[in-house]
């Protein structure tokens, strides 16, 4: 009764280790990639006067005209990209739904997608739904958990289309320098691959300069820049993303928004409206505590015996369990058992995620205290058997 495409997809080893953190009491979870901090008031202020004012309609497919103009401001200002309001910017139910619109309007059956690992779980499985092959790349502790040009160079073949980027990157918190872009955008033009740039993270960059590859020479018009407000304004449940891009490709985009999702929340549109136009201020203070957050959290990690490497961006740290002889998901259940922690199996993130741990650290900072004490200990027990 399934397609058969559908039913070799597996369901979300994140969720699927929910369900059972849900079921316990008392836990102290690093799993969920959700801010801790409530959205802003007066961004929340703009959704409730948005609602009084008896604003409930329907909107333009694109997205409020005043919010796509906002977003391009935005964009100007921060990513030094300029995008036209009027057919360049799609705004779409979370980066999930651009995502999905953008692979959907650019991969033909059989059509290769090359995209890094570990990696956010959606990829793979929306290649997938697409009729499109997915290509993992691996990416290393060692060179930072970047994407490494010349692994691209060895991965591309006649099929390959589109090569998405994630950087700062769920689940490793890695990223890349200006060198290495400008290396991986001359493979993609030589090579006529199409960029999917999901730089959700972007803001959340802890080390240096964030640099988006659709700002390059000659990039804009092969990359297809998707962003939001969920991490950086700690918007998550609004449901508020968009994509920008060439027009023709936005244009094929929104024809698919139109026949399944129609158009994003207006009450969700009203609120990212206010975010963008004067929640900045607020993002930066979000973003010094998790810069504060993330040196304690591997610290602590380092200290107990975890490797783990400093983060350059997202709230994410990734430390390696091998030293316990334990995989993955075996440290994360006894962990959960034993200590009442918990954090992501590095296996959930694809092959190469095995031997890792995903540990968010966008939670309070006594939570956190607490949490690496009980890490600590759970690890200590294990060294003494």
């Amino acid at each position: 009764m399934i397609a058969r495409h559908i039913a070799t997809i597996p369901r979300s080893g994140i969720r699927d280790y929910f369900e059972l953190v849900q079921s316990m009491d008392d836990v102290i979870s690093l799993g969920v990639g959700e801010p801790d901090f409530t959205t802003p008031w007066h961004i929340r202020e703009a959704a409730i006067y948005a609602l009084e004012r008896g604003r409930t309609s329907y909107t333009s497919n694109l997205g409020m005209p005043q919010l796509r103009t906002a977003v391009a401001d935005y964009i100007q200002k921060h990513f030094a990209i300029a995008y036209q309001p009027e057919n360049e910017i799609l705004v779409t139910v979370g980066v999930s739904e651009a995502l999905d619109l953008a692979l959907r309007a650019l991969v033909n059956p059989g059509d290769e997608v090359l995209y890094h690992e570990p990696c956010y779980v959606s990829y793979s499985p929306s290649i997938t739904m697409v009729h499109g092959k997915p290509k993992a790349i691996t990416c290393t502790e060692s060179d930072r958990f970047a994407i490494s040009p010349d692994a691209i160079e060895k991965a591309i073949s006649p099929k390959s289309r589109v090569l998405i980027l994630n950087f700062p990157t769920n689940p490793t918190g890695g990223t890349l320098s200006l060198k290495e872009l400008e290396a991986i955008a001359k493979i993609a033009i030589r090579e006529d691959l199409i960029i999917i740039a999901d730089e959700i993270y972007a803001e959340l960059t802890f080390e240096g300069k964030h640099i988006s590859i659709a700002s390059l020479p000659n990039m804009k018009e092969r990359t297809v820049f998707l962003h939001g407000l969920s991490k950086a304004f700690a918007m998550t449940g609004f449901r508020i993303g968009y994509a920008c891009g060439p027009q023709p490709i936005i244009e094929a985009m929104l024809r698919i928004h139109q026949y399944s999702m129609l158009c994003a929340s207006i009450t969700g549109q009203d609120a990212a409206l206010e975010a963008l136009r004067n929640g900045e201020a607020a993002a930066m203070e979000m973003k010094e505590a998790y810069r504060l957050r993330r040196d304690f959290v591997v610290r602590s990690l380092n200290a107990m015996g975890l490797n783990c490497h400093l983060p350059r961006g997202s709230f994410y740290a990734f430390p390696s369990i091998e030293s316990t002889g334990l995989t993955s998901k075996e440290f994360s259940l006894q962990l959960l058992q034993s200590e009442s922690v918990a954090c992501v199996p590095g296996s959930a993130f694809g092959e190469s995620g095995e031997g890792f741990l995903r540990c968010c650290f966008a939670t309070g900072f006594d939570q956190l205290e607490i949490a690496m004490e009980r890490m600590e200990r759970f690890v200590n027990a294990k060294a003494k058997r």
